[in-house]
């Protein structure tokens, strides 16, 4: 059972909304060490330069959408074993499928709560502490 407050966080998305809604429901369950980024690209900018145990993408992104960003992670090997969540606006069948060929760990869909944003954690972590 991780502590929360040890886990290293990475948010991805185009939208600072949904950013901010993210970081304050990880803060509610603990997880401060929170870093943002605004699409694919930065965000695997942001992962090389400092990896997070966790990252939780949104699919639709200008440059690198999820799905992208999420081959490039699996496709590095000091990434590859990252955590990650991705985040839609929609519960697509297809879209879910591909990201599992990819290698997702689990996804969330907006909106969402604590209370499911921490169990799509947990599902990847275990409980958290």
């Amino acid at each position: 059972m991780p502590a929360a407050s040890s886990l290293r966080v990475l948010v991805v998305d185009d939208q600072q909304t949904i950013r901010s809604l993210v970081r304050i429901g990880l803060k509610e369950i603990g997880i401060t060490d929170v870093e943002d980024a605004v699409d694919g690209e930065d965000g695997l900018r942001a992962l090389l330069a400092h990896k997070s145990h966790l990252v939780i993408s949104d699919y639709n992104m200008p440059k690198l959408d999820g799905l992208n960003f999420l081959r490039a992670v699996r496709a590095t090997p000091a990434l590859k074993n990252t955590g990650f969540i991705m985040l839609t606006g929609r519960a697509d069948s297809d879209l879910v499928q591909r990201a599992q060929q990819f290698g997702v760990n689990n996804y969330l869909i907006k909106p969402f709560t604590v209370t499911t944003l921490r169990q799509k954690i947990e599902a990847v972590y275990g409980a958290l502490t």
